[in-house]
């Protein structure tokens, strides 16, 4: 089975990745012209895109995908004025482009990846920031193309993730820091409650639900979105003692000496169907352990 994955240098796209090829499916990937290839597994064949939609077209054609996984997005937790233009190409122009290409090629399904932040304050639609609004906007442009061909479009909402070699500027990254260099973080008063995922969990999700969309219950995957949840949901404050206890040390942390940001999601979302066979395999204790052993 050929499977086109974009966002392949991502923390998620790479261990996702890895998995696929464990399971023998033949991956591609589809990257920009100046993007960094060498965290990508040599055996994905990588296709660079110079952002001519008629190269995409022919690529898909030529290549005949059975489906698409979409994890490359363009996060920014506040904008300015300058990365409108970026956001909207980033995370609906290329996105759209994504799906122009699989209708004409007849792929048969298409994995989009969206957020919690889509859902502020567990309402129906209401972006925490315009990142999470050109999520939205992607995922009611798709319809169209549901509803204009035979593809299975169906969405992943993530919130957090975290695990080994993880690179971005996250939560867990940032304690365990303070607990080498011994200086003070300052943070919020920490009552937000925190959903966050061990990435093995996070990527045996797809996996589960790739075999659902090659399976004879394919149809009833259309234009479902399904979410991927903590069994542990906990405040910032909570979660920072389970920490603790997994790295044994005792983090420095001054609470209540930041204010929350600006619509900050005090309360994760709580809908979206789980992937029918999936559950939660490591707890947050473990799986901390297991990050902080395979990063040293």
């Amino acid at each position: 089975m050929k499977i086109l994955i974009t966002g392949a240098t991502g923390f998620i796209g790479q261990n996702l990745i890895k998995l696929l090829l464990e399971n023998n499916f033949n991956i591609y990937c589809i990257t920009r012209i100046n993007s960094d290839l060498s965290k990508i597994n040599s055996k994905v064949k990588i296709f660079q895109y110079d952002e001519n939609i008629d190269s995409l077209l022919k690529f898909f054609q030529n290549e005949k995908f059975d489906g698409v996984i979409h994890l490359a997005s363009l996060f920014l937790l506040n904008h300015t004025k300058d990365n409108i233009s970026n956001l909207l190409s980033s995370n609906i122009k290329f996105g759209v482009e994504l799906l122009e290409a699989s209708k004409i090629s007849k792929v048969k399904w298409f994995i989009n990846t969206g957020t919690f932040w889509q859902n502020y304050n567990n309402e129906d639609y209401n972006p925490v920031n315009l990142y999470a609004a050109t999520k939205e906007a992607f995922l009611n442009i798709a319809k169209y193309y549901t509803q204009t061909s035979d593809l299975i479009f169906t969405t992943i909402k993530l919130n957090d993730t975290f695990g080994p070699n993880d690179t971005r500027n996250k939560i867990f990254n940032l304690w365990y820091k303070i607990t080498l260099s011994g200086e003070i973080l300052e943070m919020s008063e920490g009552n937000q409650i925190i959903d966050i995922s061990y990435i093995e969990d996070v990527i045996n999700a797809y996996n589960i639900l790739i075999k659902h969309l090659n399976s004879n219950k394919k149809d009833e995957f259309k234009n479902k979105i399904f979410a991927i949840k903590s069994n542990e949901r906990m405040s910032l404050k909570e979660l920072s003692k389970v920490f603790e206890e997994a790295i044994n040390c005792k983090l420095n942390i001054k609470w209540n000496s930041k204010p929350y940001r600006e619509r900050e999601v005090m309360n994760p979302w709580e809908d979206g169907e789980i992937i029918e066979n999936w559950k939660q395999k490591y707890t947050l204790k473990d799986a901390i352990i297991k990050t902080i052993l395979e990063n040293k």
